[in-house]
């Protein structure tokens, strides 16, 4: 049943089924061991992972090794100025919560695809992942680098970590990031070369759309940082789905 149900997806046999849970298992292992995530994120994140591996196949598994080894490195990168600043990660890693909120969109994007065969659901995966390497690395990267930063609602300076701030440093690095996801999944073929640019686009986008929720709805205490993130990831696949059907 389920191998009919993801007819078009990459694990379309009970073999590739069992490689993508075992790669699955190791890697959600692998970061349990390195402090990425915690007990109840390694769940979540193996669970998204097996999703994403099982629809789009090893090039969206890359990518999303791409995202966890920016991700990892750049929290990790200044911790005692982040101690400082307040800002710093747990060191038991990320919640089942935090990983949800950012690989549920590109979870999703793999199993629409794995149904339909619909590629535009593959720049929308892409597109998701790359929100998180951006939003993550822009925030990490910026913390490191400037003690203020702006509130994008009104420019003016906040210190450094505040909801909704942003820095030049920190979005030019995580536009960095955003760019290497897809350019992962443009060398792997899951995305065209020439349409790279979607998936970069949208996950920009999505970083900016975070940061205005951050500013507002998030500094009221309207909504929490892992429903910000969820909004994000899951807006940047909507931007890169609806502009890979139109193009």
């Amino acid at each position: 049943m389920l191998t009919s149900f993801l007819s078009h997806a990459w694990a379309s046999s009970p073999e590739r089924l069992a490689i993508a849970a075992g790669v699955t298992l190791g890697f959600a292992v692998l970061a349990r061991v390195l402090r990425g995530v915690n007990g109840s994120g390694a769940v979540a994140g193996g669970f998204s992972c097996f999703l994403l591996f099982a629809g789009a196949g090893p090039v969206a598994f890359a990518a999303l090794v791409a995202l966890f080894v920016m991700t990892w490195l750049s929290t990790r990168l200044g911790h005692r100025r982040k101690l400082a600043l307040g800002v710093a990660e747990r060191r038991e890693g990320r919640s089942a919560w935090q990983v949800l909120a950012n690989l549920v969109a590109a979870a999703l994007g793999s199993v629409f695809f794995g149904t339909t065969g619909n590629p535009a659901w593959l720049f929308a995966a892409i597109a998701a992942l790359s929100e998180a390497a951006v939003d993550t690395v822009a925030s990490e990267i910026g913390e490191v680098l400037r003690s203020n930063a702006r509130l994008i609602t009104t420019w003016k300076p906040v210190p450094a970590g505040t909801d909704g701030g942003i820095t030049i440093p920190g979005s030019l690095a995580g536009a960095a990031a955003g760019l290497t996801i897809a350019a992962v999944g443009a060398l792997g073929g899951i995305i065209s070369t020439r349409q790279l640019w979607i998936p970069v686009a949208a996950g920009f986008v999505g970083m900016l759309f975070d940061s205005l929720l951050g500013a507002t709805l998030q500094r009221r205490g309207w909504i929490s940082n892992q429903f910000v993130n969820l909004i994000a990831t899951l807006a940047s696949a909507a931007i890169a789905y609806a502009i890979a059907i139109s193009i």
